[in-house]
């Protein structure tokens, strides 16, 4: 082929710029696939804990997710709790760190263990064929995990300067000045614990805290494999049921619901950027306006082709990335938004992210965005559950908020169903800027003037 050939076959990025017809319109999008159904048993053992196990025979592999409550009101729980979750796989009296690993590897399996102000969370995947191996070292870590000394000052002192790295950087300080702006002290708020907290952690505190709060009752075991249900269940039972304890695994307390404010400018001294964190209230997964708040979100700044991103991205070119979406929290959720960009731009930045908002409550979205995001949505929920982790990901997630796997399908119709008026009233109560509150966190001496001008931000 000849490139005399090329040029008449294909035309250039320049070519189409000065073509009155622009780019050539994108085909129709095609039929939505249709979900699969999946084969579930949902049960309680006799120690409280409450199993899921789902078949989803798309590789011979089995997910594990294990979700066990572990709020903490004391000022030094978020220490314990993070150096209990990097120790905990380290050893049992049965097992050493090498013979845990050996024996998972041997099987194609693996357990890690993270901590968050809510849960203590245990995951991994294998191969079906070893899954009585995997819960078997996963039922001698819940009932035998010693911390060895040696081990526990090695983890600790990994902690220590990773955590001490983590809270100097911009995104690190921007979460924790949002949450305290949103939350005050609440529990919650404290996600990443002060590495000097994690210095004076000693083994038997973090034994005592795996004693009295690693407990079944009121936690969530899910399994998504290649295997049948029941005998997922048999095996749990016979692997977990002697995991015991007096009580339940204790939950985060409900948190204050959300009001709009000023936002507040939180100084970093020398900042080349700003981190805008906004936030208002939202409803939970079971409120009758979830579906219509989602395509609205969307619309806003849920996903790239969003009103937001054209503007402050496409268009203006102040940010990389811009991105609002649902934080789910006990018994509900909120909306949160996140973008960063140069101080030089901040404040038109500010300008442009209000704009937005009004622009939603009195430019509503049209059939048109609301059709583009509701494909969108639709079609990210079934890839998000066509793989084994992505199921046992959704699983959890819907039955610690007390819904089951018919809350998604029928969720799914909702979404389809939703009209245009209903994502427009949802833009009309949840988008008005007055709603919204946060953080922008930069050099206070470089924004302090323009963002003060523009008015609604609280200085340092």
């Amino acid at each position: 082929m000849t490139e005399s050939t090329v040029e008449r076959r294909f035309r250039t990025a320049e070519e189409i710029g000065r073509t009155e017809a622009g780019p050539r319109p994108l085909p129709p999008l095609g039929e939505q696939n249709v979900a699969t159904e999946v084969s579930i048993v949902d049960t309680t053992l006799d120690n409280g804990l409450r199993v899921v196990a789902a078949q989803r025979a798309t590789v011979p592999l089995v997910g594990m997710r294990l979700f066990v409550p572990f709020a903490g009101t004391d000022p030094q729980h978020p220490a314990i709790a993070e150096l209990l979750a990097a120790t905990v796989t380290t050893g049992t009296g049965r097992r050493d760190r090498l013979q845990i690993a050996d024996e998972l590897a041997l099987v194609g399996s693996s357990i890690s263990a993270t901590v968050d102000p809510e849960r203590l969370s245990f995951s991994g995947e294998g191969l079906a064929s070893g899954l009585d191996v995997q819960l078997d070292v996963l039922g001698d870590l819940l009932t035998g995990a010693s911390y060895p000394e040696d081990e526990l000052l090695r983890e600790r002192e990994r902690l220590v300067n990773a955590i001490a790295l983590a809270r100097s950087e911009p995104g690190t300080i921007a979460r924790e000045a949002l949450q305290k702006h949103r939350y005050g002290d609440h529990p919650f708020v404290k996600e990443v614990p002060l590495h000097s907290d994690v210095a004076e952690v000693t083994a038997e505190q973090v034994r005592a805290l795996h004693k009295n709060n690693l407990l079944p009752r009121g936690s969530i075991l899910v399994l998504v494999g290649d295997v049948d249900p029941d005998k997922m269940i048999e095996v749990v039972a016979d692997k977990l049921g002697g995991w015991q304890g007096e009580g339940s695994a204790t939950p985060l307390p409900a948190l204050p619901e959300l009001a709009g404010g000023d936002l507040k400018l939180v100084h970093r001294p020398g900042a080349v950027q700003s981190q805008f964190r906004l936030s208002t209230q939202a409803v939970p997964r079971n409120h009758p306006k979830y579906a219509a708040l989602q395509l609205a979100n969307l619309v806003y700044c849920g996903y790239f082709s969003s009103r937001l991103v054209e503007n402050i991205r496409e268009d203006k070119g102040f940010t990389y990335s811009a991105r609002s979406a649902f934080e789910y929290t006990p018994g509900n959720a909120t909306l949160l938004l996140d973008a960063d960009t140069a101080s030089d731009v901040s404040a038109a930045a500010l300008l442009e992210i209000r704009y937005e908002l009004g622009r939603m409550v009195v430019s509503p979205p049209t059939q048109a965005e609301v059709d583009s995001a509701r494909n969108y949505l639709i079609g990210m929920q079934l890839i998000a559950e066509a793989s084994q982790a992505g199921l046992a990901n959704t699983l959890l997630s819907l039955t610690a908020f007390g819904l089951d796997f018919a809350w998604l399908r029928a969720h799914q119709r909702r979404l389809a169903e939703v009209s245009v008026a209903e994502v427009a009233e949802a833009a009309r109560e949840f988008f008005a800027p007055d709603a919204w509150t946060g953080v922008v966190v930069g050099d206070a001496e470089a924004l302090a003037g323009t963002m003060g001008a523009l008015g609604g931000v609280l200085l340092p």
